[in-house]
């Protein structure tokens, strides 16, 4: 049997590394309603289109924690399989998201060091990019996170045998 792919380590990481993430997500109308009632956001320029369409952008804008959320997880087979988040910082929305948009992702290494209180695990930090289909930079943050060392990476349970195939 042929493992899957089970993510980087510490290791592989050098600064100045830049990471073109494979997966993209057009975004729905959808997306941005259960984002915003599940996050319990009153802001009608998310969900009003009446609102909305009074403002500048014409039209409700996607949710920008949904943004956030998305555009970590587009880098998460990349970057952080084998880790846990620090934090984020330095979240910037220089260009709306809107229903139909297609967000693309890429992250540079900033840093990488031993964790002096946590010998088999690093510290990487990077700067990710959110970019739409026309290339259009969405959101950009620096993100750090713990990860494993090589070797020290917790196993995974098999999966259970199939029995009807």
């Amino acid at each position: 049997m042929i493992t899957g792919w089970q993510g980087r380590v510490f290791e592989d990481f050098e600064v100045g590394q830049t990471y073109r993430h494979p997966q993209a997500r057009t975004v729905t109308h959808q997306d941005n309603l259960w984002m915003t009632m599940m996050t319990l956001n009153p802001n009608p320029i998310h969900y009003d289109f009446e609102y909305a369409g009074d403002t500048e952008w014409g039209k409700p804008l996607m949710n920008s924690c949904f943004t956030l959320a998305l555009v970590t997880a587009l880098s998460v087979a990349d970057l952080s399989q084998n880790a846990v988040n620090l934090g984020w910082d330095e979240v910037r929305l220089p260009h709306p998201v809107f229903d139909g948009d297609t967000i693309y992702a890429q992250s540079e290494i900033l840093e990488t060091r031993e964790s002096k209180s946590r010998p088999h695990q690093g510290i990487v930090k990077f700067r990710t990019t959110g970019f739409n289909q026309e290339g259009r930079s969405v959101i950009t943050f620096t993100r750090t996170i713990l990860i494993y060392r090589r070797g020290h990476v917790p196993a995974r349970k098999e999966p259970p045998k199939l029995v009807d195939g």
